[in-house]
């Protein structure tokens, strides 16, 4: 038998869990995928792990009594899927939806949700000690739908807390 056939005898079964935390595996860095897209001149990213899917932005049914930011809901191979209008949403004004935009398909829990942008940016990869905090400079500026912010190269990208964005727009849904 070759030194390397000898050697990998020695490594754990990862279908075991049997990892003893010495040797390389213990190096290996924990890494975080979003997909980026714009919002105006602003980056934003979510968990690639949320997103389902992303599609061009088509007309949706407007439902009365809602807030601003839900522009309706949207018929996805069956499923009623609100659309909320990520501009408006972060205090923008609403955003004048043209084919040019996206509808980033999301699942957050139980929820299905699209997020209404103005184009989708890239797929980053970034280690878990990249990731910043949000600086909370006023207790009246609402940070909550962030969840860290990040830079890449020269460009600064916040990242969206998904739970507290939809929790918080179903619970003004709930209440109107």
């Amino acid at each position: 038998m070759s030194p390397a056939i000898n050697s990998s005898a020695e490594l754990p079964s990862p279908s075991t869990g049997d990892w003893r935390g010495d040797g390389p595996a213990r190096t290996v860095a924990v890494s975080t995928e979003f997909i980026s897209f714009a919002i105006g001149d602003e980056q934003y990213g979510v968990d690639i792990m949320a997103v389902r899917e992303i599609k061009g932005w088509s007309s949706v049914t407007q439902l009365p009594n809602q807030p601003e930011y839900m522009r309706g809901v949207l018929n996805l191979r069956g499923v009623m899927v609100p659309i909320v209008d990520l501009r408006c949403r972060f205090g923008q004004g609403l955003t004048e939806a043209t084919a040019m935009h996206v509808v980033i398909v999301v699942h957050v829990g139980i929820k299905t949700v699209g997020l209404l942008a103005d184009r989708v940016l890239d797929i980053v990869a970034v280690d878990a000690s990249q990731i910043q905090p949000v600086p909370q400079v006023s207790r009246s500026v609402r940070t909550d739908f962030l969840s860290g912010l990040v830079t890449i190269e020269t460009t600064m990208i916040a990242l969206i807390n998904l739970n507290n964005l939809l929790s918080e727009s179903s619970e003004s849904v709930a209440t109107a």
